[in-house]
């Protein structure tokens, strides 16, 4: 576990893993399972996930408390509170999960995606899919020093695959 927070405990979410490292827990986790169906999320995938079915800033409404969220409370959206800044994560849970049951969508850490970072395709389109090739990956979600508006549902961030901090983490897809 590389997490700089370890003694946060054992439900906490992972940190310090880059994008490299979550493919290779990844195919080290499918070669355990035998099915090969484990992946990380495509950036449409995770904003779909994330939504649950609202179309606001975040899955909660237009405001994020920090009673929704591990986040860096003194920098809520304009015209929302101010909350608590914890200054580090959280244990997943801690918070009421979103309408699909999915725990920590916003805030604690931000989550790699499979897709190369890139403009979004001209026109209205579903379900999109990512450049071929890039330079940086998606990461989506904010973490737990960040401002509300990084941990938004629609904000898109990129890194380097090989970049690693104490923001960075990720969830498994998995496909039939």
């Amino acid at each position: 576990n590389p997490s700089h927070f370890s003694n946060c405990g054992d439900n906490c979410p992972v940190e310090q893993v880059s994008w490299n490292d979550c493919q290779e827990f990844i195919r080290k986790l499918n070669q355990r399972e035998g099915r090969g169906t484990y992946r990380l999320p495509t950036e449409a995938e995770w904003e779909y996930a994330c939504r649950a079915g609202t179309t606001g800033p975040f899955n909660t409404g237009s405001c994020l408390s920090t009673n929704e969220a591990n986040y860096g409370g003194n920098f809520p959206l304009s015209g929302c509170s101010k909350g608590q800044y914890r200054k580090k994560t959280v244990p997943v849970g801690s918070f009421r999960p979103n309408a699909f049951g999915l725990f920590d969508m916003h805030g604690n850490v931000w989550e790699w995606c499979q897709d190369w970072f890139g403009g979004y395709p001209g026109g209205s389109v579903t379900d999109p899919e990512g450049p071929f090739s890039g330079q940086y990956r998606v990461i989506r979600g904010g973490g737990w020093d960040s401002n509300a508006r990084y941990c938004r549902s629609a904000y898109r961030g990129n890194d380097s695959p090989d970049y690693r901090d104490g923001n960075s983490g990720f969830r498994v897809a998995w496909t039939k």
